[in-house]
């Protein structure tokens, strides 16, 4: 794997052109390029990535693709690479789109990773981690929150990533395990708080976030469930807007409107939580991990925590199959990369 395309140069797939750039030859498509106040140290083409023709002349001169674009759209890139042998790494939370890109491994030949992000993705890496020293398990809870550090207004939140992906997380069901019974729920439930260095926060069920775990940890545990987290009262706000304005039948009107609202900050903060309980031979103990990752500087730029959170956990990935520390066909579920080897990478070592 030499030749790697990264679709989408938003910030979060710029960054990922970036990190890939210092061990692979990378090419960006977007039908506009960025302008950061800085030059990309990679080509950038202005294509249209939803053109069929456009995908079938250009993928046969690259080993792999990397989807930093929104979950609607990575379908027929996901089949194109199939088509043509690639691999495909993608950071959609979609739990349709994942199923689509599964049912294409069973024939690839090469990789189909998808939910290769926060959550799913490092949240899940983390969560099988923990879950390795015990004997049987009981619950194993899953918490993550890309928010701005210093919220203002009664919504207490920044679209630093795609509001149609916050939004479809919000709309869809969530899967979970329950009293042991693997289940649907609605999104927005199943409210919590949690206090974290002294400063409370809430956390709700949102679809997505556990990727493949449910199946593969079925019948090992009682519980098993993620949930987003936000500052107190958001996840009431945006239940008014969605159902009791019914603004849910409007995405787009939606996303507009909170586009608008709350746009990004430079000073963010992404929390990662995770707390798996159980046994060891015969005594019960609770493993967990927590880490506030902050705005850090990469190549002399500086990149706000959601973004290069996002595009290090894919970025390390497509190292891990590169180095052949991960298979290099088949699809690839978060839960079975080892964490170990994901922190031994070059950007896997940003979590450090």
């Amino acid at each position: 794997m030499k030749k790697l395309l990264v679709l989408g140069m938003g910030k979060v797939g710029s960054l990922v052109g970036i990190l890939l750039n210092h061990h692979f030859d990378v090419t960006g498509i977007d039908q506009q390029k960025p302008h950061y106040g800085f030059e990309l140290p990679f080509e950038v083409l202005e294509e249209d990535v939803t053109s069929e023709h456009f995908l079938k002349e250009i993928l046969p001169q690259y080993d792999g693709v990397i989807s930093a674009l929104p979950y609607f759209l990575n379908k027929p890139i996901a089949q194109a690479a199939h088509d043509f042998g690639l691999h495909y790494f993608d950071l959609t939370e979609d739990v349709e789109t994942t199923k689509f890109i599964r049912n294409l491994s069973k024939t690839s030949k090469g990789v189909m990773a998808p939910q290769c992000g926060l959550a799913p993705g490092l949240i899940g890496i983390v969560g099988a981690d923990l879950t390795q020293d015990f004997t049987k398990l009981r619950d194993i809870e899953l918490r993550v929150g890309a928010l701005p550090r210093y919220p203002n207004g009664l919504l207490a939140y920044s679209f630093t990533w795609s509001p149609a992906g916050v939004i479809n997380e919000y709309i869809n069901d969530a899967e979970l395990i329950a009293n042991g019974k693997r289940k649907m729920v609605p999104s927005l439930q199943g409210f919590e708080y949690i206090n974290i260095e002294g400063q409370e926060f809430e956390a709700f069920t949102t679809s997505g976030g556990l990727g493949t775990m449910c199946e593969t940890y079925e019948g090992k545990v009682d519980t098993l469930n993620y949930k987003t987290i936000r500052y107190p009262g958001h996840g009431k706000l945006m239940r008014f807007l969605m159902y009791e304005l019914i603004m849910k039948n409007d995405k787009q009107q939606l996303e507009d409107i909170l586009k608008n609202a709350k746009p990004p900050v430079k000073e963010d903060v992404v929390y990662v939580y995770a707390v798996v309980e159980g046994w060891k031979n015969d005594k019960i103990f609770r493993n967990e991990y927590f880490r506030a990752f902050y705005p850090i500087d990469i190549d002399g730029h500086q990149w706000r925590a959601i973004s290069w959170t996002t595009a290090a956990s894919i970025a390390a990935v497509v190292e891990m199959v590169a180095k052949g520390s991960l298979p290099n066909h088949g699809f690839i579920k978060q839960e079975e990369i080892p964490f170990n080897k994901f922190l031994e990478t070059d950007n896997g070592s940003y979590f450090k």
